[in-house]
């Protein structure tokens, strides 16, 4: 059985300025306490059914989605147990890529804080040789093109999560492509480290965590490392970003031009690609793995508003302002492929019908 709690719903440039996220009367839940205010998104039975259906069908552990910051739908599926216990509201699950966005978010709490800047050189913090490029070719590599997916660096190689020097090799100019890269990407832990002179999990309690109620861990899996938590915790970080980046009245993102900047398209190659962000409602966007850019949104029955986080397995955190909404899916692969946006699409025409 399942726990169910549902209320019955180019070159890089610098980005242009972006149109701003109004103001929300938002709700938030306690920092210390499980209490969390409930609402209804008005979704007939039937169609409850089948969004029930379809989660249960492809491996979904937890599903949220709050409206003006109150849970609306809650599903936890305890039959698919972590280790011996079944999966439950306090079971911690891992974000995968989802959790770029926890950096994007924290390298622009860093620049606003003076202690970097989009514009340096990635060498400025790392000193040389932090990859094989030649000096010249790495003091061209800014801190904004690990965010944006832009180094140029190659990705087509045999790991490509190797960020040892020697795995990081010239391809093309810094801004001149666009790939989906996870070695370039993990480099600006060692950014934030030599910035702030916290490694990646202190910086993120100190300047998140703690500061909006979730709770979590940092686990290091091959080169990568990976963000575990509930599935509420990741709704409280979309709160938070949905609500500009305050938490009530507590200022987390203090860069309110950094925060448009960072759901707003990062450089012209990947029109729906932001600071480690996925944007819906583009004219086009790009696949991991594809250079060719593809027509279109690349969730097609979600709102054109919609920004998310998108990780490997299906791991989603998604927040759209204009219908004050956050959704979250915690689980497994659905499909096998590397990030299932086919299955997202489905629950959004689930929820659109």
């Amino acid at each position: 059985m399942f726990i169910f709690s549902a209320i019955a719903f180019g070159s890089c440039q610098e980005a242009p300025s972006p149109a701003p996220i109004p103001a929300f009367d938002l709700y938030f839940p306690p920092l210390q306490s499980g209490n969390w205010e409930t609402t209804s998104l008005g979704l007939e039975e039937e169609k409850l059914q089948e969004l029930e259906q379809l989660l249960a069908q492809n491996g979904t552990r937890a599903f949220i989605i709050l409206r003006d910051g109150k849970i609306a739908l809650e599903y936890y599926f305890g039959y698919r147990l972590v280790g011996n216990q079944p999966f439950q509201e306090n079971s911690a699950w891992y974000w995968a890529s989802a959790g770029k966005t926890l950096t994007a978010t924290l390298v622009g709490i860093a620049q606003a804080e003076g202690k970097l800047s989009l514009d340096q050189p990635t060498s400025e913090i790392l000193g040389p040789g932090w990859s094989s490029l030649t000096a010249e070719q790495e003091n061209r590599i800014q801190i904004r093109h690990h965010l944006s997916m832009t180094t140029g660096l190659d990705e087509g190689l045999s790991n490509p999560d190797d960020y040892t020097s020697e795995n990081l090799r010239y391809l093309a100019d810094p801004g001149q492509r666009w790939a989906y890269h996870n070695a370039p990407y993990t480099i600006l832990d060692e950014v934030l480290k030599g910035a702030t002179g916290s490694d990646i999990a202190t910086y993120f309690q100190q300047k998140i965590g703690s500061k909006i109620g979730m709770t979590g861990f940092w686990q290091e899996i091959g080169y990568n490392r990976v963000f575990f938590s509930d599935a509420r915790s990741m709704a409280r970080f979309g709160l938070m970003i949905l609500a500009k980046g305050k938490w009530e009245n507590q200022e987390i993102i203090g860069d309110q031009h950094y925060l448009q900047a960072m759901v707003t398209p990062s450089q012209a190659l990947n029109k729906s690609y932001g600071y480690l962000w996925w944007l819906n409602g583009q004219e086009s966007y790009m696949l991991p793995g594809i250079q060719n850019p593809l027509p279109g949104s690349f969730i097609p029955n979600g709102p054109s508003d919609m920004v998310c986080g998108m990780g490997r397995d299906g791991q989603f955190l998604c927040v759209v302002p204009s219908e004050k909404l956050v959704l979250v899916r915690l689980g497994e692969n659905p499909d096998q492929s590397r990030i299932p946006f086919r299955f997202l699409d489905a629950i959004w025409e689930v929820l659109s019908d």
